[in-house]
Parts: structure tokens; sequence; C-alpha cells
């Protein structure tokens, strides 16, 4: 019979020191949550600590992130390798126990959590994943997929609306196998919640469509671990267990305060603390009971060895199936991924459509969505606007039952495949942050849609995805304000620049279907990091080109100038712009002015070229002008001269008037190149 009691006052006592320690954390979520957590891992959690990453483990995610050391102290405890003088280094430079937990840096943990909501909103994308390749690839009698996702969650994360968007599509897909525990412990760093948070939970998420058991009590492990139990025989409703629990657990002055939240107990509490929990241990020594009661290495090898039994045999039966879901999970691209992408950008520069870039983007997907079945599409309730359904991906649903309606007799598809194109409806947060749990869980590579002035909804999820580093593509369209009439509500000015200084994010605004179907192709290669493509309402028609093998870099020659002559000035253009640039280049040339067009349609892929390449397509010496229907801070650190650009909000009116009334004329364009040579 496990002792429990040790099992929770281990991690009580680890989160304290550590935070004592570094004289910053949180040590009452992490204490209040101890028992939660012995239920958890301690009763269900199926994982192995030696194999952080094989595939049918279950999903774990802390959504409440400061309180991070109950995690940390977890992995130590069941044998990850997370070594106590991890522990000890708690939030310091380039330790594996940063002050909120992050992906890629500790193993075991799942999602970077920080920003609340996030985390039960990835849990939502986790488990959407889950049960989407489970529809994909399990055969009768050969469930290789199928496993649970769980989250910790706090007063915090149901405050933000964020959680609400979640939660709501949680419902609608009847997620059975999303299991989430509600730190009800009614406490926040201004103290208790009750004058500004009043919400009936329970309630609220039984309208969502959610189980609710509870309030259990948060303290009583054995209640606590009825209650997953219990949840996990639902299958059609993903539900939230209500734990009542004690913030900072076991300190005889800070329990039930808003002191233990976000600051060190102190010396002398701690001391006392210790007393009360009768642990008598120094600072961070466990007895060697503690981690036998915890070890989970053994129970986990077992688990993993089992279901790699049943991989092998479903291999055997099905090879093709295994083979391409080994390769999904990987995050491979398919081997014909290549000559798909050469196909597509070839049929785009040949045809030289004159379409709007969202077709393009439309067209460039009719061709890689065919190939991938690993897309993942989507839009926040604008599919007609930002054109990012196609033949291979019918809308997704679920039937009553919660079962994945599949598309029997669809020509286009193979018999049984799940819907693969998401209504979000209007929750461009909620979908940014469950796209960044479905890339997480892996066997997806999601794409998303909606206008680029509503990204500002979605920008901390976009964040995160970076922060993170996957593989993401949001599709943002109505670029600029060329969208006309709607006004400049809707008319995008500081966000493309916004965009490009978040690190680590590929932002791309491409001026025609050519290059739209690079920027695609660019973006589904990028396995590391996330993408924004910026794309237009209106109709571009094709720009000319003698290469295609340059696009890629970012930006590339599209003109050089026939007079035959010294080069005398560049202008550099991204999107719609492009084509003013080369109209400016033709009036110029009238004039004996010698001008070169750069098309840029990504500067942040532009950057990560080498000097000899930049130098190449923006010589020394020679004025530059950028143009560009934008804010023009970001243009300068390219030497320009002048930006053709826009710095207020725009107005309410057609297009080609509101093209005029900012300036966005070829002759304006000339003109401001001649001013230039004229300085």
């Amino acid at each position: 019979m496990a002792n429990q009691a040790l099992m929770a006052n281990a991690i009580r006592a680890l989160a304290m020191d550590a935070v004592q320690l570094a004289n910053s954390g949180h040590p009452g979520a992490p204490m209040g949550m101890a028992d939660m957590a012995v239920a958890l891992w301690g009763d269900h959690l199926k994982h192995n600590p030696v194999n952080p990453q094989w595939f049918d483990r279950d999903r774990f995610v802390l959504s409440n992130g400061h309180a991070s050391m109950l995690i940390y102290a977890v992995l130590h405890l069941t044998g990850y390798a997370l070594p106590v003088d991890e522990l000890k280094r708690f939030r310091q430079l380039h330790s594996k126990t940063a002050g909120h937990p992050e992906t890629g840096i500790t193993p075991g943990v799942e999602t970077t959590t920080g920003p609340l909501g996030q985390g039960i909103t990835n849990a939502v994308g986790f488990a959407l994943a889950e049960k989407l390749l489970a529809a994909e690839f399990n055969r009768p009698d050969h469930p290789i997929v199928d496993h649970r996702t769980y989250a910790f969650l706090g007063d915090g994360c149901l405050m933000e609306g964020i959680s609400h968007e979640a939660a709501a599509l949680a419902g609608a897909w009847k997620l059975g196998k999303l299991i989430a525990l509600y730190d009800d412990n009614g406490i926040s760093i201004d103290g208790p919640v009750k004058p500004w948070f009043i919400d009936n939970t329970a309630e609220r998420f039984k309208a969502y469509g959610w189980s609710v058991i509870g309030p259990v009590d948060g303290h009583d492990v054995k209640e606590v671990s009825d209650a997953i139990h219990q949840a996990r025989q639902q299958d059609e409703r993903p539900t939230l267990i209500i734990c009542k629990t004690q913030i900072g657990k076991g300190s005889p002055n800070r329990a039930n305060t808003a002191k233990a939240h976000g600051e060190p107990l102190g010396t002398d509490e701690i001391g006392l603390t210790r007393t009360a929990l009768q642990w008598p241990h120094e600072p961070f020594d466990l007895p060697q009971a503690v981690y036998k009661e915890w070890d989970a290495k053994a129970a986990g090898a077992q688990r993993e060895g089992a279901w790699n039994d049943k991989f092998a045999d479903y291999a055997r039966q099905y090879p093709d199936l295994a083979a391409e879901f080994t390769r999904r999970m990987k995050g491979e691209l398919p081997k014909n991924f290549h000559q798909t992408a050469f196909d597509t950008v070839v049929t785009a520069h040949t045809k030289a459509e004159t379409v709007a870039s969202r077709k393009a983007s439309q067209l460039a997907l009719e061709a890689f969505t065919a190939t991938l079945p690993e897309l993942l599409g989507g839009s926040a309730d604008l599919t007609g606007s930002n054109l990012t359904n196609t033949k291979s991906t019918p809308a997704l649903r679920f039937d009553a039952t919660g079962a994945v309606v599949r598309t029997e007799g669809n020509e286009q598809l193979p018999d049984g495949m799940p819907g693969r194109h998401i209504n979000y409806g209007v929750r461009e947060f909620g979908m940014a942050a469950i796209m960044n749990g479905v890339a997480l869980h892996g066997g997806f590579i999601p794409y998303g849609g909606t206008f680029l002035t509503f990204s500002d909804y979605s920008r901390n999820a976009i964040r995160m995805a970076a922060l993170m580093r996957q593989r993401v593509v949001h599709v943002f369209t109505h670029d600029s304000i060329g969208l006309g009439e709607d006004g400049p509500t809707h008319q995008s000015i500081e966000h493309a620049a916004s965009l490009r200084l978040i690190p680590n994010l590929d932002v791309w605004r491409p001026a025609d279907t050519a290059e739209t179907a690079v920027a695609w192709a660019v973006a589904l290669q990028n396995a590391t990091r996330p993408t924004a493509l910026l794309l237009s309402r209106q109709n571009l028609p094709y720009a000319p080109k003698k290469d295609l093998a340059d696009i890629s870099k970012g930006a590339y020659v599209l003109a050089e100038p026939e007079l035959k002559k010294k080069l005398q000035a560049v202008i550099i253009a991204t999107g719609s712009e492009v084509q003013l640039a080369l109209k400016a280049q033709e009036l110029l040339a009238a004039k004996k002015i010698a001008v070169r067009v750069v098309s840029m349609p990504s500067t942040t892929t532009f950057d990560r070229q080498s000097v000899a390449y930049k130098k190449s397509v923006l010589p020394q010496g020679t004025p530059r002008i950028a143009v560009e229907m934008g804010a023009t801070d970001g243009w300068w650190k390219y030497g320009v001269a002048a930006v053709v650009g826009i710095d207020t909000y725009g107005e309410s009116a057609p297009a080609g008037v509101l093209f005029k009334h900012f300036g966005f004329t070829a002759e304006n364009v000339a003109a401001t190149v001649e001013a230039a040579l004229a300085r």
C-alpha cells in the first residue's frame, strides 16, 4: 500500500525548498495540488520516465504553469532525467527547471505553460489530435492510438477568456479522453477571488457539454483517484474534476493566503511547515522510501513494452499504415514532397494567373493537402474568405456518440478518412493555441485562417508557437487597406511589422501565385518554426520571372533595368505593392533612371541569408526605397533612403480610392525614388 502522505509531502518539501533557494517562485499551488498529483501520477498516468516521447503515452499539461515546481518535483521523483541538482537550480540561467515549464528543455514537459489559459487550450489540441489519429489509424483489435490527456488548471486559467473558447470546442468535439482537474483554492495574487470571480464553474462546464465531477476533497488522494477513474469511463464528453484545496497546504501561517501564492515561505515558516508535515529531512534530502514509492520506471517500461508488442503486430498486419503512422509521428514529410512543391510552383509560374494571394494560397493548398494527409486545416468562421478548405479537406464533424464522421464515398479521398478542415467558430485565440497543442502532440501539421487584423487576438499563442519551435501555419488574409470598405478596424497597418518582431516566426507576404506556392512549401519544411502568411483580398497580376530558385530565400531580384547604364536605385516591395514597383520602374526608365525591383516576400527569411547573397540583391552604395502598405519602422534596417508606407489608420472607401489617398500609386513611388536620388 503506497504511503500517499509521504509522496505528497515530498512534493511540498521540494516546492518550498526550491522556491526558497531561488528566492523566487510560487510554492503555494504545488503544495496545494500535491495530493492531486499523487492520485493522477500514482494511480492513472500512462508514461515512461526512461522514454518520455513514446507515442502512446498519456499527455499531462500543467496549465497553471506558475506551479512549475509541482511538475519538476514529480518528474524528478518518478525517474525522469531531472536530477536533484536541477531542482536546486530552479529559475536559474540555463537550468532545466525554468520559472514556468518549457517543452524541449525539461524531459516530460509536453508544452510550455505560463500565459494562463493556454495550457488547457493546448490540452484540447492534444486530445483532438489523439482522437483524429485514432479514427484514422486504429483498426479492430488494434488500438495503437489510445491515450488520454490530463490537465491541472486553476482559477486564473478559468478567468482568461481563452478557456471559454477551448472548453466550448472540447465539448462540441466530444473529447472523451480529456480530463481536467481544477485546483479550486479560491486564492490568487490579489487575495481571495470571491469579489471578482463569481462564476458557477460547474454549471459553466456542463453548459459546454462536459461531464463535471465534484467538488471533491483535493487532499483526499483516494477521492481524487476515484474521480479520475470515473472520468475514464466517460467516452462521449470531456470531464472536469473540481478539487477543493488549500493553497500552501501544510504551512501553518501561509496556507489559504495570497502570501503562499507568489513568494517564498521564508526560513521560519518553512521550519514550522516541516514540523507540521512531520518532515525532519534537510532541504532536497529525500529518504529512499520516497523514491521507492514514486519510482515509475519499471511500470513505464512495462507499459511501453506492451504497446511496442501491439504495434509490432499491427505493423505485420498493416505495414503501410504502420509506416505512415511512424512517419507522421516523427514529423517527417512524405518522400514525394519536394516533387509536389516543385510541380506546384512551376504550375503557378506557367499559368501566371491574376488572382488574389488568398486564392493563390488555396491553389497551393489543393496540391499540398492532396499529398500530405497530415495537413489539418481550419478557419475562425471565415472559410469562404480565408479559402483554407480544399477538395481533400472535408469539414471535420462528430456524430451524437462523439465518433469522427468519416467521408465514405468521397472520390477525392480514401474511404474512411476523417474530415480535415475545422470550423473553429469566432475563436481566433483558441484556434491558435489548439493548433499549438495539435502540433505538439504530433501526427499533424495544423494551419488555420482569419483576417490579418485579428492576429492581435491570437498573438500570444503565435508567440508561444515560436517560443516552442512548432510547425504551425497561420493563414492571414485581407492584409492591407486594399480590402477597402470595411474600414480601419479591419485594415492592417502595424500587423506585418509587429509579427516580424516575434523571434523564430517566419512571415511571408507574397506578390503572386508562384511566391505564394513557395511560401507554403517553405512553411511546410519549417519543422522548427511557425509561419504567418499575409495574403491579399484583391487580385494581383502575375509578376513575370526569369528564375524561381531564389524566391525561397525571402527576397530576390525580380526585374533589372532595361537601360544600358549603371544601376541608380533599388525599389524593395512586398505583396500587392510589387506591381507598383514594376510600374514605377517603367516610369523611371522613361526618364532614363535605371532601377532594380526586388521582391521581398519574407524579410525574416531574407535576414537569415548569407551576407554575400544579401549584397547581391541589395548592392551597397545604391539608394533603396521600400514600398509596403503598412507601418514604415521595420524598413529602415535595410538602409533605405525612403519608405512609401502608412503610419496612420486607414479609411473606409473602395480600394482604388484608398490607394490614391494614401499615395500607393506608381507615380508616387517613382517620385519618391527621384526625390531620394536628388538628395
